[in-house]
């Protein structure tokens, strides 16, 4: 059946206060034709039948197999159909009996099943008032089936109007989880990139200083003639220096994104080319899940320790370039490459996608880490953002930081 439950039978689901009326019309409908037919009838076989016929409609509104089965719904719908053809032999006001059976079968057989018992209804009726002796008139014809049409466009008109209101209940359903995914992502990425902010922060300026600190103490330290009382004070503030430029260290990488935190930053970015790897990897975007582009990551020269910030940025450049090319690039393939030379390290995106006009690339209107915010993160240390792009032509993203002195 295509409606939640029927006029009859409220087990099957909550009946909502406009079905309530519906089936407490229906039941009032049923024992008024019943009752009517029974008191017209031209004899006792008659009323006892329209008793009978009312007896098993009642039967079929309390029993509990009728309420939880649709076998048994088909099968006391027979047994009524049965007593009111019988009824319908012996008086012609059954006849008026018709149009709730239209209801009845209309909401408890499947369509395919329903329109032909309705039809059938609607000849009996008809074959009875003219067998009982009725002239032939528009009127005989046109009763019935009038009756039988309005049935049958009230209940496929309810049900069209149930399955609207079911389907945009799911989509408002889904919106608001969508929604809430959509607050979750935006507060862990928030809670990222103060993370992210605080270990640039810490690493700038308080670890710089220690350091600074050191250096300081360190050639004090040596120009103090020997046997100076001050040397020993000098020692313990500059142990207590490297003590706490160690644990700021701590801080930084602690506050370093999760992707390097077990691990160097070329383990990080093959993990990104994996297929299905977070919102950043193959299976992100428009190709579903499972798809889109292949993707290689290649290390060339000595890879050497980087300072976390450089670590970070090139981690999250890449994560955002290669999002944009899953996202809108439509690529079969793309390739990161990550180069150490002797005074630069340099990360390479470039995919076969369709490509783009870089002049005509405006800031994303949402927020997100577009190309004006990959170029900041990469100048705010000193390094160079270029992207190479042209329609049916892929796009190269490439950036370039140089190594501080003492890497």
């Amino acid at each position: 059946m295509d409606l939640p439950a029927s006029l009859l039978h409220p087990a099957r689901a909550p009946l909502t206060p406009a079905l309530r009326a519906l089936r407490l019309c229906l039941h009032l409908l049923m024992a008024g034709l019943l009752a009517l037919a029974a008191l017209r009838a031209d004899s006792a076989a008659g009323t006892v039948l329209a008793l009978v016929t009312g007896a098993v409609y009642a039967a079929g509104s309390y029993l509990p197999s009728v309420r939880e089965s649709q076998r048994a719904a088909a099968v006391w719908l027979g047994a009524l159909g049965v007593s009111w053809l019988a009824m319908l032999c012996l008086t012609p006001e059954a006849l008026w009996v018709a149009f709730p059976l239209y209801f009845l079968q209309l909401h408890l057989l499947p369509v395919r099943w329903s329109l032909p018992a309705v039809t059938l209804t609607a000849v009996a009726a008809i074959l009875s008032y003219v067998g009982h002796g009725a002239a032939l008139n528009p009127g005989v014809f046109i009763g019935p089936l009038l009756g039988a049409a309005v049935a049958v466009a009230t209940v496929l008109g309810y049900q069209a109007l149930y399955r609207e209101s079911e389907r945009r209940r799911r989509l408002i359903e889904e919106l608001i989880a969508t929604r809430a995914e959509l607050a979750a992502a935006e507060r862990h990425a928030g809670t990222l990139a103060e993370r992210e902010r605080l270990a640039r922060e810490i690493h700038d300026t308080l670890a710089q200083g220690l350091s600074s600190i050191q250096l300081l103490l360190r050639a004090a330290e040596r120009a103090l003639p020997p046997g100076s009382p001050a040397a020993g004070h000098i020692d313990r503030a500059r142990q207590a220096a490297q003590d706490n430029l160690a644990e700021a260290r701590r801080f930084v990488r602690a506050l370093s994104p999760p992707d390097l935190e077990h691990g160097s930053l070329a383990a990080a970015l093959e993990r990104l080319c994996e297929p299905g790897v977070g919102d950043y990897g193959p299976a992100a975007g428009p190709y579903g899940p499972g798809a889109g582009p292949r993707v290689r990551f290649s290390v060339s020269g000595t890879p050497v320790e980087l300072p976390t910030p450089y670590e970070v940025a090139l981690l999250r450049i890449a994560q955002s370039a290669l999002a944009n090319t899953v996202r809108h690039a439509a690529a079969s393939r793309a390739e990161i490459t990550l180069s150490f030379m002797d005074a630069s390290v340099t990360l390479d995106v470039v995919d076969d996608g369709t490509g783009f006009e870089p002049g005509s690339v405006r800031p994303s209107s949402d927020g997100g880490f577009g190309l004006p915010a990959m170029r900041s993160r990469a100048e705010s240390l000193g390094g160079t953002f270029t992207v190479e792009s042209a329609p049916d032509q892929g796009t190269a993203v490439a950036v370039s930081l140089p190594l501080p002195a003492g890497v």
